[in-house]
């Protein structure tokens, strides 16, 4: 009875099924993924969004009135600096050093708004930004200005327009790029621009009228200019009016109200009465300083209204970084389940991918490499490696299963088609060594045969019909070596015992080649070449002058020069024909030494240069490609001491 309950239960006991799709990564990533992203996206994705902006835009605005704040005490310097400048310049002479103790500080001012435009200056908008540097011109100006000012030959109206201009540009930067944020950020800086062009308005007063007092009398436009000003003073102190709160109107009204502002009234009332051009008597130092007064209150209160501005800023960054605060807790919340949940599948899944990287990387670093190798050195006929050592793979899901059989498959489709190349390359060398030797076999037969019939022949024109066979055939001849260098094999010795003068050589050389009658050996210092490298040199130097020849005009004459040089002896074979691109020169001198890859990838119009760099190596010479003088392009090639006797005699061949 027992018995028959245990297994009855058994079944029951069983391990709980997996998740649907759970055997395979995507399904696994699915479950892991899909939940608490869908909650996250849905719940924190929106209002982290709204709140970072509403954050990033409060931080801005700050940032951009307290660069505002920094230019407008550059235009409160600038502003002083001109109206003392007017009054030096309408002839109140107590007014020097004044003027130079207001530079210095107008250029601190503007040294302290530079380095808050290269802190800041990223917070700001590009308008603000680009209007704020372009000011730099305006106010570059001021300096020709003061020196004119101190030498005497200011005139006071220009004087005044110049330093206005920069005023000017100051301020049009300071209402350009209105910063993002809610209404009353927005209302609040442009209350803030509003003053500022009202204070502008009044310093400009102050200045103009400054001259005026001084020279004693009004000058032809400047009564104008004057009541122009008071004009455009009115209408921004109206705009401030319905921009600006009760606690900031009622500062402003303040600032107007003041004793030195009263004093201010009635010395434009007098001005007013100027109008005619007649005498007007009021102490331009007791204009100066009422007015002064007055300009100073007006910038508190532009002072005032950016602090309040800042303020309103600051206090809605706070309230955005609260709640964003709030919005990512819940989503560090949302994240934290996520993370409990993914833990149980992310072992399964890093750790077969990551043994299958580091299996991929071992295959691609050091064992595909490897047996390339060992393919490419083996025996024709030895039995390739088999993968018996390589380690095993991880299993696990069954996307990490196929992928590691894959894996395997490629690594050995690799040495597959590896040991295929090899067997390819190493018949298509043999081919070509095989062809070339049959060929030169055959052409040297021939040209004895050549030979032969020149020494029998009396005939001029079959003579010379035998002798241009003849050419033919050891221009054939040195192709077929060609096929010889190109395989890596060594051509029959053709070796001469002793030495060889490098005349005849540059002659046999040039003997190889179809327009030799095109090459003139114009100035080659006498040297003795050895016997036993003749052959290849001739062949190399043919092979330059042939792709000379073949890039020159039919009708221009290919040079060659030969000199020592210290222990080495030069030789250069030089063409104004076409030339060559720099990038083309700088490849064609990598393969000239040995550095251009293989030959068997080459273009056929280039294997002339490989031809050359296996020869050159042999040597130990070196070959180089240069641009010549004018057109065309030049080839150097330095012989070895060891290949080269310098003779007795210093004479020199010319041809």
């Amino acid at each position: 009875m027992t018995g028959n309950v245990l297994t009855t239960l058994r079944p029951t006991l069983r391990r709980p099924a997996a998740l649907p799709g759970w055997s395979s990564i995507r399904g696994r990533m699915a479950i892991v993924l899909a939940v608490p992203t869908c909650l996250l996206l849905a719940l924190v994705g929106l209002g982290v969004a709204d709140r970072a902006a509403d954050w990033s835009a409060a931080r801005k605005t700050e940032t951009q009135v307290g660069v505002l704040l920094k230019a407008q005490e550059l235009v409160r310097e600038v502003q002083r600096e001109r109206g003392l400048t007017n009054g030096l310049l309408g002839g109140e002479e107590g007014y020097r050093d004044d003027v130079a103790a207001q530079r210095g500080r107008t250029d601190e001012a503007l040294d302290a708004l530079r380095a808050a435009l290269d802190e800041e200056g990223g917070a700001l908008p590009d308008a603000a930004l680009s209007a704020l540097r372009s000011a730099d011109g305006p106010l570059a100006a001021l300096t020709t200005t003061r020196e004119d000012v101190d030498a005497g030959t200011a005139e006071r109206a220009a004087t005044l327009r110049t330093y206005t201009e920069a005023v000017t540009a100051l301020i049009d930067a300071e209402s350009a790029g209105a910063p993002d944020g809610d209404r009353p950020i927005a209302q609040g800086v442009q209350a803030l621009q509003a003053l500022a062009r009202a204070t502008e308005a009044v310093a400009l007063e102050r200045g103009s009228l400054n001259g005026v007092f001084a020279a004693g009398r009004f000058r032809a436009g400047e009564y104008l200019d004057f009541t122009e000003v008071r004009a455009a003073r009115v209408a921004a102190v109206g705009q401030f009016r319905q921009l600006a709160g009760k606690g900031q109107e009622s500062a402003l009204d303040d600032a107007f109200g003041t004793a030195a502002a009263r004093r201010v009234a009635g010395y434009e009332a007098r001005a007013e009465r100027g109008a005619d051009g007649s005498a007007l008597r009021v102490a331009p130092g007791r204009w100066w300083a009422d007015m002064t007064t007055l300009v100073d209150d007006l910038h508190t209160v532009q002072r005032a209204v950016g602090d309040d501005v800042r303020a309103h800023a600051a206090d809605a960054g706070s309230a955005a970084t609260r709640q964003l605060g709030g919005f990512l807790a819940l989503g560090a919340l949302i994240a934290a389940v996520a993370v409990a949940l993914a833990l149980f599948s992310a072992r399964s899944i890093t750790r077969p991918l990551g043994a299958l990287a580091d299996e991929a990387d071992a295959v691609a670093g050091t064992r595909l490499p490897e047996a390339v190798r060992r393919i490419q050195e083996a025996d024709p006929g030895s039995a390739p490696a088999d993968g018996d050592g390589r380690p095993e793979l991880p299993g696990g899901a069954r996307e990490i299963s196929r992928l590691a059989a894959a894996l395997r498959n490629v690594e050995d489709t690799a040495v597959g088609l590896a040991a295929e190349q090899a067997a390819l390359r190493r018949t298509s060398t043999e081919s070509l060594a095989s062809l070339g030797r049959r060929n030169q076999s055959l052409l040297n037969r021939q040209l004895g045969l050549i030979t032969a019939l020149e020494s029998q022949e009396l005939d001029p024109d079959a003579l010379a019909e035998l002798f241009e066979l003849d050419h033919l055939a050891t221009r054939m001849r040195r192709n077929a070596e060609s096929l010889l260098v190109l395989a890596g094999e060594e051509s029959p010795a053709r070796s001469w015992k002793g030495t060889v003068a490098v005349a005849d050589v540059v002659r046999s050389a040039v003997a190889e080649v179809e327009q030799y009658r095109r090459v003139a050996a114009v100035d080659i210092q006498q040297c003795g070449v050895r016997g036993h490298c003749v052959a290849e040199l001739s062949h190399l130097l043919a092979e330059l002058v042939e792709n000379a020849l073949m890039f020159s005009p039919p009708k221009q004459p290919v040079e060659v020069y030969g000199w020592w040089d210290g222990g080495e002896y030069c030789l250069a074979v030089v063409d104004r024909g076409i030339g060559m691109a720099p990038e083309r020169m700088a490849e064609s001198n990598r393969v000239l030494s040995g550095r251009g890859g293989s030959p068997h990838t080459a273009p056929t119009r280039f294997l002339g240069h490989h031809v050359v760099g296996a020869l050159a190596a042999r040597l130990g010479a070196q070959v180089e490609l240069r641009p010549t003088q004018g057109a065309g392009v030049t080839a150097y090639v330095a012989l070895p001491a060891a290949l080269i006797q310098e003779p007795t005699s210093t004479a020199v061949l010319r041809g």
